[in-house]
């Protein structure tokens, strides 16, 4: 234990004295609120978008006096001029969207882009009630009774809004970005203790002294853990408070509560500890097996993404949790995140993640000890 404590010391103190590993362990997690507050405003600004800022439409035809009423009721500021005027002030950016017109046909011509998806959702709103304007007067110019054709059937909404999608968004992008931020705090710190000790010489000197090589592992091991944490904790507390903040400032989250109650907070922790000592292993593992700081950053980098992309997918396409998923490394680490925010976890899917968490860290750490008793794999010649 003596020496285990004194391996664990050494690395701790290498690693807090590495301006790199602090800054990663530390500076990573500030980009969590960035990313909360900046995708707030974004969404924000995209619900809130004045009318005026996408009203400017191009008839290439004259409109009537009661198109043109219409579309003062509707805000929409119109531009009558000819198709090759329309088109030239449109690439100008002087018109938001232009309508041509054969015969009873109108189009909307445009470009694919968030201006335009906005402008042609108002013309279309705009030509539904000038259809039914005209509508009315045809029947009645034929004795009919509008009312009982156009409205032959009446809708209700009756829906209740199950999540606040943009809630639902950050907070899930939010635990994402966590997962990212241990990984790559992880990357670090397991590269400078295998590779980098290997290509300064320093690891030679380590196994003159009497100590097991599990001895020397677990010490390397529980140092990045513990970085690996702390970059986790901290970005769990830096997402609570963002969420905090944003739930107060941001007008798309009224009447939600984007705060995580004290089971889900537990949880997470739980899913960050376990998530931190998983992917801690397996940086060591394969920075083990390179000879050289730079070899190992290379050989971590696809890391980076197997651990992510999971996510994305499950996030993606709604995947739900079971006990056969909770097994599976990376996969159930999201699904958990996923049934805190919904406050449903399932602890029996808690537990198998955590235990199969623990089968692959063991598993690792065997072969990483292993590694170590190889002078073959230690060292380059």
């Amino acid at each position: 234990m003596n020496n285990l404590k004194n391996i664990l010391k050494k690395e701790l103190r290498e690693m807090f004295r590495d301006t790199k590993s602090l800054a990663m362990m530390l500076i990573i997690p500030i980009m969590i609120p960035l990313l909360i507050f900046g995708m707030s405003a974004l969404f924000e600004s995209q619900i809130n978008m004045p009318v005026t800022s996408y009203n400017k439409i191009g008839f290439s035809y004259e409109l009537s006096d009661e198109e043109k009423d219409l579309a003062s009721l509707m805000n929409i500021d119109v531009v009558e001029m000819s198709e090759d005027e329309l088109i030239n002030d449109y690439r100008d950016g002087l018109v938001d969207l232009y309508v041509t017109k054969e015969d009873n046909k109108y189009i909307l011509n445009g470009e694919a882009n968030e201006t335009s998806s906005y402008a042609s959702s108002l013309v279309e709103t705009y030509f539904t009630a000038y259809k039914e304007a005209l509508q009315a007067d045809y029947l009645e110019n034929n004795n009919v009774d509008s009312s009982e054709v156009l409205d032959i059937i009446t809708i209700e909404k009756n829906l209740t809004e199950k999540d606040n999608f943009y809630a639902s968004y950050i907070t899930t992008y939010a635990f994402l970005f966590i997962i990212m931020a241990i990984t790559i705090s992880a990357t670090y710190p397991s590269t400078d203790t295998t590779a980098g000790e290997k290509e300064r010489g320093t690891l030679e000197t380590l196994l003159t002294f009497p100590i097991k090589s599990q001895e020397i592992i677990i010490g390397k091991y529980l140092s990045v853990s513990l970085s690996s944490i702390i970059t986790g904790i901290i970005s769990l507390i830096l997402m609570i408070v963002s969420l905090a903040l944003v739930n107060d400032i941001f007008e798309i989250y009224k009447g939600v509560d984007l705060m995580l109650p004290t089971s889900g907070i537990i949880f997470s922790l739980v899913a960050i500890i376990s998530y931190s000592l998983l992917i801690s292993g397996l940086c060591i593992a394969i920075a083990s097996k390179c000879k050289t700081f730079k070899e190992a950053q290379s050989a971590l980098t696809p890391l980076t993404f197997i651990s992510f992309f999971p996510s994305m997918i499950a996030f993606m396409i709604d995947i739900e949790s079971s006990a056969l998923l909770s097994l599976i490394p990376f996969l159930n680490f999201t699904l958990l995140f996923e049934d805190i925010l919904a406050g449903s976890v399932n602890i029996l899917h808690l537990s198998l993640m955590v235990i199969s968490s623990i089968i692959v860290i063991v598993i690792v750490l065997t072969v990483i000890i292993k590694q170590y008793k190889s002078e073959k794999v230690l060292f380059a010649n």
